[in-house]
């Protein structure tokens, strides 16, 4: 029975919905296929004629990823290629999410000279990692889509084509569970590159390992060194005693506060007091404030 469970993910837009457009296949999706659009914004998908059911936008500024829906998650999108003979692709109980973003390392390095912020899926930031674990987690507890991948994610660009990691039509029709673009046969595109899927999976179990607790830096030495070791640098080549020059300098020190005892102490003019008594009075909080500290002493 297909589409039996909830059809919208929660908080995904439908600004570009293309399901009354291209009405699609009813289905019981068990597989997502992850892609990445190559750019830095939602594409127009020709329309939607190209679209899949999803796309993750990054918003780096609240470090989050924006979700849009573009079909239900039981009906089939238009992501991928299917060619005559061999095996459905866009049709076998597959829902498709577009990463916005890039796997090639050639445009990850262009766009960072250039100060464009972009995600690159080998290097996904930890609130993506979490975004996207809790896309998986809902699929699985309302649609059975297993957290589970029994395929390796390459590098791109040697993910593009007929590489290792392709699946030949029989891995495909039996496959349950999450899959990139580059495993689907009949297609030779390579995304979502080296995606870091085991983490993605972890966090959707909480599997998550904790992060290893940093290790403590080591105490500095407090032991006062000898008499015979305690030197200063002067200069290239020169050394002082430092203990005479503390001395040297504890003697400025208090003829310094001997000058400063004897400085002649004046009272406030007329005119000081009734500027000193405007801008007090100009700032209520610290007229209060000097009200409090006066009848606290008071009290003391």
């Amino acid at each position: 029975m297909a589409k039996t469970g909830p059809q919208r993910y929660p908080g995904a837009s439908t600004t570009y919905w293309y399901g009354s457009k291209y009405p699609g296949s009813a289905m019981e999706s068990n597989v997502v296929v992850w892609h990445t659009t190559e750019g830095t914004s939602v594409p127009s998908y020709d329309g939607g004629s190209s679209a899949p059911n999803f796309t993750a936008m990054p918003d780096f500024t609240a470090k989050r990823l924006v979700w849009y829906q573009h079909f239900d998650f039981d009906v089939s999108s238009r992501a991928l290629v299917n060619k005559a003979g061999g095996v459905q692709t866009n049709t076998l109980n597959v829902v498709q999410v577009e990463i916005v973003g890039t796997c090639d390392p050639a445009t990850h390095t262009k766009w960072q000279k250039a100060g464009r912020a972009h995600l690159y899926t080998p290097e996904l930031p930890d609130w993506a990692i979490r975004d996207l674990a809790a896309f998986a987690k809902w699929a699985h507890e309302n649609h059975n889509v297993p957290l589970t991948s029994g395929v390796t994610f390459k590098a791109y660009p040697s993910s593009y084509g007929n590489s290792s990691v392709r699946m030949s039509y029989s891995q495909w029709n039996n496959y349950r569970g999450h899959c990139g673009h580059q495993h689907v046969p009949e297609n030779d595109h390579g995304d979502p590159g080296l995606l870091p899927m085991a983490a993605i999976l972890a966090r959707a179990k909480g599997t998550t390992p904790a992060k290893p607790a940093p290790t403590p830096t080591p105490p500095k030495e407090t032991d006062m060194a000898t008499p015979y070791e305690l030197w200063a640098y002067k200069g290239k080549g020169e050394t002082r005693d430092a203990y005479a020059y503390l001395r040297s300098t504890e003697a400025k020190v208090d003829a310094l506060a001997d000058k400063v005892a004897g400085l002649e102490q004046r009272p406030l003019t007329d005119d000081q007091v009734a500027a000193i008594a405007a801008a007090v009075a100009a700032h209520p909080a610290l007229a209060q404030a000097i009200a409090d500290t006066l009848a606290t002493r008071l009290k003391d």
